[in-house]
């Protein structure tokens, strides 16, 4: 209805961003950057990486049935050629690994730490095709995913700041009731017991200290053995405006993956240390934020966020210049309006913009042409 995507056989779980729906978008990707200025550095990691990487990692182990796996047309076409250079990558399905790397690139001391490096990444992840939903679930997706890499001594720190910082961004877009669930270790995992006892203990103890410090905001739980194969996390679920959870933003310790590639920074003992990794993603997946977004509002985004926060209208042909004026004086002051001057009736052109949820509607006839004024129509008034 609002002209925002569409999806097609083509491209299962994949989504096609019309002009408007990117606008909205991009206010998202826009916010959390305000949001993390200052705190975190914005990096970009690559979408192929070498099979052996994810093998390092442990991904093409314990997460393959959830990757692709991509190899050059003429390879995959020609599989006997040995000319052809028949080297495996995966399309990235997280962000972790790449993000590592670039922590690796340089000497790391002690008092870089807590580093924390952010991206809006996309990812790629295979999930069978009945189990796609619009845009609530996809095969490809953008996070607004960060690593922090910290000691052992900031974890609990570190955490507690990222649970704020999600807590106000979700009362920034009207989401008061919150549920976060402590995801203890799956049967399927890296790691030993001790390590899994020691994340989980700490998460434990900084999930009772939230709820403490929430004032009754925040209600917790726990989701026995639906942590990652790397590390137990923080799941927060959002309520809607009628009632439906919406599982969104995590937050994970991760004691594996940093030691298993490689990274290592300077103690203040001159001794090599693994640092302790934190993943992190507030919105999760913007597309399916995009979505909940929708549901939440029903598609009446608040003016901030929608793809056209104006349309000026003329009755007739009469005031279509002075339409335009008003138009160009509104775009000028950095509004996204649009002018329609169809030789249609101002009521059939009001329903339908109405139908768009557009949040104000801006009327000009003769006497507000002669008067250099306009008529306001807010949305739903």
């Amino acid at each position: 209805e609002m002209d925002l995507f569409h999806f097609q056989e083509e491209g299962p779980g994949v989504v096609f961003w019309h002009a408007k729906g990117w606008s909205t978008f991009q206010e998202l990707v826009a916010y959390m950057r305000r949001r993390l200025k200052g705190d975190y550095q914005e990096v970009q990691a690559p979408q192929l990486l070498d099979k052996s990487l994810w093998e390092t990692s442990g991904h093409w182990g314990w997460y393959s049935d959830n990757m692709f796996a991509v190899k050059s047309a003429t390879a995959f076409i020609n599989p006997e050629n040995e000319a052809a250079e028949q080297r495996v990558f995966a399309l990235k399905p997280m962000n972790c690994p790449g993000h590592v790397q670039i922590f690796k690139h340089g000497l790391k001391s002690y008092r870089d730490l807590p580093l924390r490096l952010a991206e809006f990444g996309t990812v790629h992840r295979y999930e069978a095709s009945g189990a796609l939903h619009g845009l609530m679930r996809v095969r490809g997706f953008t996070q607004d995913d960060a690593h922090v890499f910290c000691t052992e001594d900031q974890l609990e720190a570190e955490c507690l700041k990222i649970n704020d910082l999600m807590m106000s961004v979700y009362q920034d877009f009207g989401f008061n009731e919150v549920v976060v669930k402590l995801a203890t270790r799956p049967e399927k995992r890296v790691g030993t017991d001790a390590m899994w006892d020691h994340a989980e203990g700490i998460l434990r103890k900084v999930l009772a200290k939230m709820a403490a410090e929430s004032g009754g905001r925040i209600k917790t739980g726990i989701n026995e053995g639906e942590g990652t194969f790397y590390g137990p996390k923080f799941e927060y679920t959002l309520k809607d405006a009628i009632g439906r959870d919406w599982q969104c933003g995590t937050l994970q310790v991760d004691f594996n993956l940093p030691e298993r590639l490689g990274a290592t920074f300077i103690g203040d003992d001159s001794q090599r240390r693994v640092p302790v990794m934190l993943h992190r993603a507030m919105f999760g997946s913007l597309e399916r934020f995009c979505g909940i977004l929708l549901e939440h509002h029903a598609g009446r985004l608040p003016t901030w966020l929608a793809p056209v926060q104006v349309v000026v209208l003329n009755i007739t042909d009469r005031q279509a210049e002075f339409a335009e004026q008003v138009q160009e004086t509104l775009k000028n002051q950095g509004v996204r309006v649009e002018a329609d001057l169809r030789n249609e009736t101002i009521g059939f052109k009001i329903r339908e913009h109405t139908l768009q949820r557009v949040p104000y509607l801006v009327i000009v006839g003769d006497r507000e042409a002669q008067n250099h004024a306009v008529a306001v129509r807010t949305r739903g008034e």
